[in-house]
């Protein structure tokens, strides 16, 4: 009996590390690795930039706004979408038909969709019957959404969250006043995977949950394993688990750790989008980025999801770089690109003046398509970052230097830096108020290499700097101090 048991303990202790490390897979398409968070986008737009714009640009995979139906909020700001009131797909987006639509599309061309999904709570306390984007009423004070239904059997205890090293506060009472569901009860399981359910059937790859930290992670486990395989329909091999990233802040001293939950999936380091931003402002020598990763009290890379900034921390100021830095953030936003550590996303932002601000909308408060110029950047109150030449072909960068370790590192003992990826591309960085002006190793073939930063290669020509490998690898790189852009990269499919 003994043995039986030893040998079933065996095959579930497999099963458990073979579904963590499925969670951990973005199931993307060749040799693309970079996600975008198309944040309030619509469906039909962001279908159509999958189409027209991620895909021809080697792009992996769009992070999308809530999609459950939300509370509408007077002013409509950004954060109503984290509101939820029903699990309809009905929102400021579009609808279920629109949104299925949309991640068919996104599938054809190679481009995965993962859904901002909010597990944690329901709306806030309103103090009225409010109305959701689907038509649905609820009473947040009550705890009574009936579109699901829950009511209020089916939540914590109010309290609110004053002390943020009590773990019972942080897991169980309201953060900001939203409704705290019970995840212990089998009847929220159930209702919870029943939603994630159907987004995995309409053939989404997988989820970002929000508020992660404040769900016991022995919950969240027993949900995760719950979703179905993804859908083979949209291209997903069989027996395939959702990847999934979970959003816990912890900047190292926190009584509710990070490390509870990367044996789930993948988790948001933030002191990551701290610390790029920190180095890139001057704050610390770009030299010490040497080591960069686990040392400096990251996640490891196969769980940790990055950023330079994401749409709340690029509201909070600090050391976060965002795109109104734009000459720092593109360097940021290179390095991390460039740099073989964790999984990577990039942001596209709305242009917002206020914390709160609505994103682009029309007179009747639905949300504006993107419109762009003669040069593919977008005009009317979008920012899209990631259609910025300097982020766009760093994206092509991560690609062509996929599975190749960093070498032949070089500094100049300041905020001077330049590295290789294998023998498949170079970069380089001045952070300095003087010129970098030096004969490097590229590690590259000998040649003359687009620099795609300044320019890109197009027809068989460069439309910005050039630069010459000779016989051994070696060329002179120059980036000026007060060029436009601080940072030179070259790659293998950069060459003429």
């Amino acid at each position: 009996m003994r043995k039986v048991s030893l040998g079933f303990l065996a095959i579930g202790l497999l099963a458990l590390i073979s579904s963590i490390s499925a969670q951990l897979e973005p199931y993307w398409w060749g040799n693309r690795n970079t996600i975008v968070h198309l944040f309030e986008w619509k469906w039909s737009d962001i279908a159509e930039e999958c189409e027209d714009f991620l895909a021809p640009n080697g792009f992996a995979g769009v992070q999308v706004s809530p999609v459950a139906e939300n509370v509408v909020v007077e002013g409509r700001p950004w954060w109503e979408r984290y509101q939820p009131i029903s699990y309809e797909l009905e929102t400021r987006s579009g609808s279920e038909e629109e949104f299925a639509d949309m991640v068919r599309r996104c599938n054809d061309v190679g481009v995965r969709i993962y859904v901002d999904v909010l597990l944690n709570h329901m709306a806030a306390d309103h103090f009225r019957t409010v109305e959701g984007t689907a038509g649905n009423l609820a009473e947040p004070g009550l705890k009574s959404f009936p579109a699901v239904p829950y009511s209020e059997e089916h939540f914590h205890k109010t309290c609110e969250i004053y002390d943020w090293n009590d773990r019972y506060q942080v897991q169980s009472c309201e953060l900001v006043g939203l409704k705290d569901l019970d995840q212990s009860q089998e009847y929220v399981r159930d209702r919870l995977v029943e939603f994630l359910d159907h987004l995995v059937e309409l053939g989404v790859a997988g989820f970002r949950v929000d508020a992660a930290k404040h769900m016991a992670a022995t919950d969240l486990e027993i949900i995760y394993s719950r979703i179905s395989d993804l859908n083979i329909d949209h291209g997903f091999p069989r027996n395939a688990r959702p990847f999934i990233y979970q959003e816990v802040i912890d900047h190292g001293h926190e009584t509710v750790s990070k490390y509870e939950y990367n044996n789930l999936g993948a988790v948001t380091e933030f002191s990551f989008s701290e610390e790029i931003g920190r180095a890139f402002r001057g704050q610390n020598q770009l030299k010490w980025l040497s080591t960069w990763g686990s040392d400096w009290g990251f996640l490891p890379s196969d769980s940790a999801f990055v950023f330079v900034d994401n749409h709340d921390n690029q509201r909070d100021g600090g050391y976060v770089l965002t795109y109104k830095d734009a000459k720092q953030y593109k360097m940021a936003t290179a390095f991390a690109l460039s740099y073989p550590f964790g999984i990577t996303r990039v942001m596209s932002s709305f242009d917002f003046s206020d914390r709160d601000q609505a994103p682009p909308a029309n007179a009747d408060g639905s949300i504006k398509s993107p419109e762009f110029n003669s040069e593919g950047a977008c005009i009317n109150g979008w920012v899209c970052e990631h259609r910025w030449r300097q982020i766009y072909n760093m994206v092509g960068f991560k690609n062509a230097v996929r599975g190749n370790d960093l070498n032949d590192w070089w500094d100049n003992g300041d905020n001077q830096i330049a590295f290789c990826r294998g023998d498949s591309g170079f970069i380089a960085f001045n952070g300095n108020d003087y010129d970098l002006n030096q004969r490097l190793m590229t590690c590259l073939s000998p040649g003359v290499y687009c620099d795609v930063i300044s320019g890109s290669k197009i027809d068989g020509s460069c439309t910005g700097k050039t630069v010459t490998v000779e016989q051994w690898g070696y060329a002179d790189i120059y980036i000026g101090s007060y060029e436009f852009d601080g940072v030179l990269a070259i790659h293998k499919g950069s060459k003429l």
